[in-house]
C-alpha cells in the first residue's frame, strides 16, 4: 500500500532507541508512529516557546498600548 507520507531515515543512539522501543511497546504502537508523536509534540512545544518569546519582546516594547475596550470595541 503507499502512502502520502514522506519517509524519513533518521539515526538513533542506543539509549533513545531503547528508551522509543520502551515506549512505543507500552503504547501498543509501531516505533514509527511513536517517534512521530513525540516530534509533533515537540513542534508543539517550539511554537509555543517562539510565540511566548514574541510576545515577552512585544511587552518590552514601550509604545502605544491599547485597551481590551478600544482593540475590540467592548
Amino acid at each position: 500500500m503507499t502512502t502520502t507520507k514522506r519517509r524519513l531515515n533518521i539515526t538513533l543512539a542506543p539509549e533513545v532507541e531503547k528508551i522509543i522501543t520502551a515506549i512505543a511497546k507500552r503504547d501498543r504502537v509501531p516505533e514509527a508512529t511513536k517517534i512521530s508523536e513525540l516530534l509533533n509534540i515537540s513542534l508543539a512545544m517550539e511554537e509555543d516557546r517562539a510565540f511566548s518569546l514574541l510576545g515577552e519582546s512585544r511587552l518590552k516594547d514601550k509604545g502605544k498600548m491599547l485597551t481590551h475596550a478600544q482593540v475590540w470595541g467592548k
